[in-house]
């Protein structure tokens, strides 16, 4: 298919010449003012916009500045009078491809659009690109819709296309990692190495060689050169996780690397210079420490260019659903297992559980239901018993028939408001006998609340 343009001009007969001109070679639509432009780019996206400079209303500099907010912006061409090619080279500056001055030369102008047309092209591919090499260096993908992950991962974004570093800050189990992968292969080093660090797994002076490596001979035991981490992370991203457990001696070397982007090898003097992007994470609050004089102030704004929470499980519970249910296929696909269905009352128990490990006690506990299940469906039986305890005490003394009871209670409910109260369908959709289900409700003394 051709290729779409969107020509924008208060003059008619500019606006009719240049259909002409590229009629047969692209598929050509044309407003009158940059309002009108907008208007039919938001029924019909379109490819490349040439427009006027100069228009009453919307002018071009204000059209290509709403365009920029749109997600996949078209390439952008200004036809202009000699007077204004101060404005169209500010305008090139702002994301505008080029720019044509009047009277225009259509041979010169053909050329100029096959270039944006080309530009945008490679542009869109290089998103495509590195969007399937994060999906495919991922394990997990970011699953929420929550206004809050919706805000995080449009920060991530965004400061992906940056060399800014990102302080990412949360509880533990709450995905941090994973978005400091979404920064790192959204970022135009995603062809490069990502290096991960947890600065809490290792003694002071092993993190410095693991860091910044070491020459043969620094220590005991050092019988070989060895490079860190700096330089296997060379034109890619280092991701420091648990940052707040760095050492202080390794803090004064990483403020150094962050000012100077140079540092030296443990048992050398010679200066090394790599291209490393730096992602941090921490379960603690930086802040406290920086008070309490354990973390450098000056090293913390460093790291904290750009910062990040990410929130508990606990507030995200719109998501959770979606969670459950794309760990289940996860885990099932992952082990070779069918089981990729619920019961109710367990789907229900795990809404009801507070996860304080967060998302990393969700994935643990689907994975182990997947694999414990008989068959196709989890039921009661496969839930892994700490979190029946768990759940068990959390509702001692509010559930009056018992946690088990007390679920199946509310599911039957929920059922039967989705029945809009026809007992026989509910049935079936729980697999108990209409009688049972009467039975249960006459015990709850509730059949009126359930109807």
């Amino acid at each position: 298919m051709n290729a779409s343009v969107l020509i924008v001009d208060d003059d008619q007969l500019t606006r009719e010449t240049l259909a002409r001109a590229f009629g047969s070679e692209y598929q050509v639509t044309t407003a009158s003012d940059g309002h009108e432009a907008l208007a039919m780019l938001e029924r019909q996206p379109c490819d490349l916009v040439l427009s006027d400079m100069t228009m009453p209303g919307l002018d071009g500099l204000g059209l290509l500045e709403r365009l920029n907010r749109t997600e996949h912006p078209p390439a952008l061409i200004f036809i202009t009078g000699s007077s204004s090619v101060d404005t169209a080279v500010k305008a090139m500056k702002l994301g505008a491809h080029d720019y044509i001055t009047k009277p225009v030369n259509l041979d010169r102008l053909g050329l100029l659009m096959a270039k944006a047309l080309e530009t945008r092209s490679l542009r869109e591919e290089n998103t495509r690109l590195k969007r399937s090499l994060r999906e495919s260096q991922t394990d997990l993908k970011i699953v929420g819709q929550c206004p809050a992950m919706q805000k995080i991962v449009a920060m991530a974004t965004r400061v992906a296309a940056t060399d800014a570093s990102v302080l990412i800050e949360g509880e533990s189990g709450t995905g941090k990692e994973l978005i400091a992968s979404l920064i790192h292969y959204d970022s135009p080093r995603a062809a490069h190495p990502f290096v991960k660090v947890n600065c809490a797994a290792f003694a002071e002076g092993v993190l410095e060689s693991e860091l910044f490596g070491h020459e043969r001979g620094a220590f005991t035991g050092a019988v070989a050169q060895r490079k860190g981490r700096f330089e296997m992370a060379h034109r890619g991203t280092l991701f420091l996780d648990e940052i707040g457990d760095l050492p202080a001696s390794a803090q004064v070397k990483l403020l150094r690397f962050l000012q100077e982007r140079t540092f030296e090898r443990v048992g050398s003097g010679a200066t090394m210079k790599v291209d490393v992007r730096i992602l941090s994470a921490t379960h603690c609050n930086l802040e406290e420490r920086v008070r309490a004089g354990t973390f450098r102030e000056d090293l913390y704004y460093r790291l904290r260019v750009v910062r990040i929470v990410t929130p508990p499980l606990r507030e995200r519970q719109a998501d959770l659903d979606a969670l459950i249910d794309h760990f289940l296929h996860h885990y099932s696909r992952l082990h070779h297992r069918p089981a990729d269905t619920l019961a109710p009352d367990v789907r229900h128990l795990l809404r009801s559980h507070n996860w304080p490990g967060n998302i990393r006690e969700l994935m643990n506990c689907v994975e182990s239901m997947v694999v414990m299940a008989k068959g196709k469906r989890i039921d009661m039986e496969d839930v892994p018993d700490h979190l029946l305890a768990a759940c068990e005490s959390a509702s001692a003394g509010a559930a009056p028939h018992g946690l088990i009871e007390d679920l199946e209670h509310q599911t039957i409910v929920d059922v039967l408001q989705r029945t809009h109260g026809n007992k026989s369908e509910a049935a079936r959709i729980l697999g108990i006998g209409l009688r049972t289900l009467y039975r249960k409700l006459e015990r709850w003394g509730n059949e009126s609340t359930a109807a």
